[in-house]
């Protein structure tokens, strides 16, 4: 397929820049995927379309507060600093991007918090505005990340405008999340309440956890028309036994498996082996999921409304057919939903 072909024309005042009251509050829009029909419902509805031995998978990650403001030393220019990942505990390395990156070279050294106590040295340049940063502090690693942390700020994607605020760090992680090592929170979860997780575990519906540390790769923009030739950023993931065996007791009994969210779905996907169960897998993954794609495992997907050229709505095309999800997108704006993390959900069936 090509990139052109996920266009469409999105007012700004549909893309939600503030997290629901009530998680559960949000519309949700039910697709079938067979024949494209349509239903305008709310989130709580969801609790009808699943029943006793069917299988919700969510995503465990954890989003930490990645976000930082430093200064350069001797300038004191103000420098944006987005923590990717830990590349090394011992040596306090640490994989970010930088901005302006132009100010930013081998050898400056970089300043945070009200009295500058955290430094961090720039050791190496790995893109045009990725770095590599060593902190230099002298203590142990748990006290070091807990001060780091307390300087950084929730990682809210781009298209919401303005500045994170302290109930960002609430809003923006789903009630399940344990496992740290997010820049991007699992969207589709931030819907669930307390309440609506205690309903399905009373009517029966299982619960299991997918690990995907969702990164950056996601929003990146795709600069080549012919999709198959886009690479993906890697992902770090994990699918555990017991995940595999709940979803394979699932499959057999020819339960529903719902994944909730696009990095789930993503993480299923690669977690499939030949004979179409999933199969224990811990590492990485770039896979890259646009339509045509044949899904063995997932018989239905919740997600959240995406912004056009994004890799997810390609994604949710693939499990719910081009037409379809493109229809849905126009009824979408045309009713109004709200897109972006914070805004209405969608779930394809």
């Amino acid at each position: 397929m090509k990139l052109s072909q996920f266009k469409f024309r999105l007012p700004d005042e549909l893309i939600a820049q503030e997290p629901q009251e009530n998680r559960d509050e949000c519309r949700l829009m039910v697709v079938d995927r067979r024949t494209g029909e349509i239903e305008h419902k709310q989130f709580k509805d969801i609790l009808g379309y699943y029943d006793e031995g069917d299988v919700m998978v969510f995503n465990d990650t954890q989003v930490f507060p990645a976000l930082l403001y430093g200064n350069k030393e001797k300038t004191g220019a103000r420098i944006e600093v987005f923590l990717l990942r830990e590349l090394n505990a011992d040596n306090k390395l640490w994989d970010v991007l930088v901005e302006p990156a132009r100010k930013i070279r081998i050898g400056n050294k970089l300043y945070f918090g009200e009295d500058g106590a955290m430094v961090a040295e720039v050791i190496d340049n790995t893109t045009s505005r990725g770095r590599t940063l060593r902190f230099l502090y002298d203590g142990p690693h748990d006290q070091f990340k807990q001060e780091l942390f307390a300087l950084g700020n929730t990682p809210l994607p781009e298209y919401i405008r303005r500045e994170p605020r302290p109930e960002d760090a609430e809003a923006y992680q789903t009630l399940y999340a344990r496992r740290e090592g997010a820049v991007v929170s699992p969207g589709a979860g931030l819907h669930r309440s307390r309440e609506l997780l205690k309903r399905h575990e009373i009517k029966g519906v299982e619960q299991a956890f997918i690990t995907v540390h969702s990164g950056l790769g996601s929003f990146r923009d795709i600069d080549v028309e012919d999709l198959t030739k886009h690479r993906m950023d890697s992902e770090e993931m994990e699918a555990s036994q017991a995940l595999i065996d709940t979803v394979n007791k699932a499959k057999d009994n020819n339960k529903q498996v719902l994944a909730v969210g696009t990095s789930v779905l993503r993480g299923i996907a690669t977690a499939v082996s030949m004979g179409g169960h999933m199969k224990l897998y811990k590492g990485w993954t770039n896979k890259f999921i646009f339509p045509p794609y044949d899904f063995t495992i997932t018989t239905s997907l919740l997600t959240d409304f995406h912004l056009p050229y994004s890799t997810m709505l390609m994604m949710v095309a693939a499990f719910g057919g081009y037409e379809h999800i493109m229809h849905a997108y126009e009824v979408a704006i045309k009713e109004g939903y709200r897109f972006g993390c914070y805004g209405d959900a969608m779930l394809i069936r």
